[in-house]
């Protein structure tokens, strides 16, 4: 293998040999404290734009399974790992790492310490990246300027679809902002038809479906960037339609509502991210991926708080007041991830009956 380097904003080098495709890139360098699941990281949308780190020394030793994607196609810039398994041991897999990313044309790295790096990000916070073969020739200016632009965009369904379920009792309407495809199978499961909207769909044309409830769902990047989708959440949010928002779903349904949203030191990227329910006090171990949150010194006026993070105390979830919306900042379609919290998927079907009941 030929060596590659990445070359963080703030000058520091690490060295490590190329696997994946041999090219080179500009990312926003996030790392994962997950210890499996790197099949849901690598097609998870809402790591567009994204060079992500895996914390956990060994990846790839399952395999390629298409069946465990959460979209067709890769959805991050580059990927770093300690060490990629050359010889996975599954059942159900159909290849290799390295065979996979090259046939997507997306660059990998590895051979680096994975634990050194991730301390370099925890301490100085997010930065830009570049992959390169020479490090003498990255242009320092523009690796600093380089800024993830149109995300949503690039991730959303460009046309509606629906897909029935065996017995449906409801339908759902789903704002794809990025959409994970487990959101849609957990919809489905539990007896909802789903129609995946991309996310400029305007709210009379949401509306039109006819929809019992409405999910925004999650995606990558900088959610005040979305102006359009949150000015749409706005007329959605005059409907009496029950509405759930999750990670990036939630943080636009905040704005849309008068929050506000900060951008973490080095966001929450992981299965292992504790969160408090604040009205029973439980304590749920949660999937997570998102790079901001939701002020939550914002939500007084519009809801109240209904989960916090137990290690930074960061806003979770919010309760709308006078409306049938909820929304939080965590995965609870548990792929790949703890299965704590795929309740709040009953509690929207439950919401949807008692809007139909009324």
């Amino acid at each position: 293998m030929k060596d590659a380097y990445l070359v963080l904003e703030n000058g520091r080098v690490f060295k490590g040999k190329a696997f994946g495709a041999h090219r080179e890139v500009t990312a926003e360098v996030v790392f994962t404290t997950g210890m499996t699941g790197y099949l849901e990281t690598l097609t998870d949308p809402s790591y567009y734009g994204q060079a992500v780190v895996q914390t956990f020394p060994l990846i790839g030793n399952y395999g390629i399974i298409p069946a465990d994607f959460e979209s067709p196609k890769i959805n991050l810039t580059a990927y770093i790992v300690k060490e990629w398994c050359r010889n996975p041991s599954n059942f159900r897999s159909e290849g290799d790492l390295d065979t996979f990313l090259k046939a997507r044309d997306i660059p990998g790295l590895c051979g680096i310490d994975t634990r050194s790096l991730t301390k370099c990000i925890r301490e100085s916070g997010i930065m830009n990246g570049a992959l390169t073969s020479d490090p003498a020739c990255v242009d320092r200016d523009a690796l600093k300027a380089y800024r993830i632009q149109r995300a949503v965009e690039q991730v959303s369904a460009k046309a509606p679809y629906t897909e029935k379920a065996a017995n449906a009792r409801r339908h759902v309407a789903v704002l794809d902002y990025g959409m994970k495809t487990n959101i849609k199978r957990e919809l489905l499961a539990r007896d909802c038809d789903v129609t995946v909207m991309p996310y400029d769909t305007p709210p009379d044309a949401v509306l039109a479906t006819r929809p019992h409830g409405i999910m925004l769902s999650n995606g990558p990047g900088d959610p005040a960037d979305n102006p359009a989708a949150i000015e749409n959440l706005k007329g959605l949010l005059r409907s009496e339609v029950p509405i759930f928002g999750i990670c990036l779903g939630h943080q636009l349904l905040a704005l849309a509502s008068g929050g506000k949203t900060t951008k973490l030191k080095y966001g929450h990227r992981g299965a292992n991210q504790p969160v408090r329910d604040l009205e029973t006090g439980r304590v749920y171990i949660t999937s997570q991926n998102h790079g901001y949150a939701v002020v939550s010194d914002s939500v007084a006026r519009f809801g109240k708080l209904l989960f916090v993070n137990v290690n930074d105390g960061s806003c979770e979830g919010i309760a709308y007041s006078n409306r049938l919306a909820f929304s939080v900042q965590f995965h609870p379609e548990h792929c790949s991830g703890p299965q704590d919290s795929a309740f709040l998927f009953d509690r929207f079907v439950d919401m949807m009956e008692e809007k139909a009941c009324r």
